[in-house]
């Protein structure tokens, strides 16, 4: 539903103040109709829904997403990110930018990898490793489930042949 142009206005200025006579007074309405009957623009489907849109809006700009944290933690990483520091000087303090420590740059890189664990060989390896254990793991609830003697011996085969894989996978 389409608003006139006052009242975009009105509800603009009801989302920065929330105060809804003072809101259609600047929007241009008279001080009659906004001391009186203001409520009825407030329930106008189309004024509503603009609320509602840009209050969600406003909301959802509120949160950092995860690009925006991985940028943040790349800036730390290069040493683009400064924080105010007060330091004592005599009666009085002042304040300087101080660089990202080594530790904080260490910490930022550590956040970073922790989204890109693929590219870290000892990563790679204890992926590996549980997904062996996940399979060993579906065997024998499978052998528990047919409770038979036959399926320890499969399980047992399995299990040889799951050790050979890992075995020959650690020596690639």
């Amino acid at each position: 539903m389409k608003l006139t142009a006052k009242q975009r206005l009105f509800a603009d200025e009801y989302i920065k103040s929330g105060n809804a006579t003072q809101s259609a007074i600047k929007a241009g309405y008279s001080d009659n109709y906004a001391k009186h009957r203001v409520d009825k623009l407030l329930l106008n489907v189309g004024v509503k829904s603009y609320i509602d849109a840009k209050m969600s809006e406003i909301e959802s700009h509120k949160i950092a997403d995860a690009k925006e944290v991985l940028q943040f933690y790349t800036r730390v990483l290069r040493e683009e990110e400064t924080e105010e520091v007060a330091l004592p000087a005599g009666d009085d303090v002042i304040t300087v930018e101080k660089k990202p420590s080594f530790k904080d740059r260490l910490s930022a890189a550590k956040e970073l990898m922790k989204r890109y664990p693929l590219s870290d060989p000892m990563v790679q390896a204890q992926l590996k490793k549980v997904t062996a254990d996940a399979r060993v793991a579906e065997a024998r609830a499978k052998a528990l489930e047919d409770n038979g003697q036959d399926m320890e011996l499969l399980l047992d085969k399995m299990l040889d042949v799951v050790t050979k894989e890992d075995k020959k996978d650690e020596l690639k």
